[in-house]
């Protein structure tokens, strides 16, 4: 075990001290319950079916956002950047997605399509104008004296999208998929938590809210913690893949 290492896991361990510390005197598990009361109704909520379902549903439906809003803005993207026009009659909504609170979507989102595609739209929201703005930007910054070259030995589309255009790109839509992953999971975590829907993370939370549990407050925040953590990682693994490749 590195020195680096050790250090991380004794600052993680001091934190969760004084934690537990302040829970002891405060003495109101209400106001403030400790780490050992989280990890003992996390074990509580783990034995129950009804906890693997709602963090099933919720990842299932973040991820498809998450992948439905970075197909979209890199499609929009590639249009933009060959078509004026079209980057023109995008930017409007483009700016409008980015400055509207996610609260008003997310009640338009209950108004039109119902509580149980909620996370999956407000993931797909957060996260298009993100990477359509990176991915554009990474695009308007290619050579064009790289560009000239692959159309005058004749590249096919392919072969200029992967010698000419990734690599440019390559480092923009890294930094937006690291930003945009932790924030589909915050924001499709909170869109459940207004809308409720049936066996989701944002339900128990709300739950939890409402009972005043603040032990399984912590649990299920913990939860969609580590779940926000282990995405990110997993997206940042398949990307440096596919650059590579």
């Amino acid at each position: 075990m590195s020195k680096e290492t050790v250090r991380k896991a004794l600052i993680v361990v001091f934190w969760l001290l004084l934690w537990q510390v302040s829970s002891i005197l405060v003495h109101n598990s209400i106001l403030l319950a400790g780490p050992y009361e989280a990890l003992l109704a996390l074990i509580r909520l783990g034995g129950t079916p009804d906890f693997w379902l709602s963090v099933l549903f919720t990842v299932l439906k973040i991820t498809l956002g998450f992948f439905l809003g970075l197909i979209l803005a890199i499609l929009f993207a590639c249009l933009s950047h060959k078509f004026r026009i079209f980057r023109e009659f995008i930017n409007p909504p483009v700016s409008v997605i980015k400055s509207i609170p996610v609260a008003s979507f997310v009640i338009l989102v209950i108004i039109w399509a119902g509580a149980s595609s909620l996370s999956t739209v407000i993931s797909a929201l957060v996260v298009f104008p993100l990477i359509y703005v990176n991915v554009l930007s990474g695009l308007d910054a290619t050579s064009p004296k790289m560009i000239e070259a692959g159309t005058l030995f004749r590249f096919h589309f392919l072969d200029k999208a992967r010698y000419i255009y990734l690599p440019s790109v390559a480092s923009h839509i890294e930094s937006a998929i690291l930003i945009s992953s932790g924030m589909a999971f915050k924001s499709g975590i909170a869109a459940e938590v207004i809308g409720r829907p049936l066996k989701s993370i944002g339900s128990g939370l709300y739950l939890s809210k409402i009972s005043l549990a603040t032990a399984d407050l912590f649990a299920w925040t913990f939860c969609a913690v580590i779940l926000a953590y282990l995405f990110e990682k997993l997206m940042t693994l398949i990307l440096k893949k596919v650059v590579m490749r």
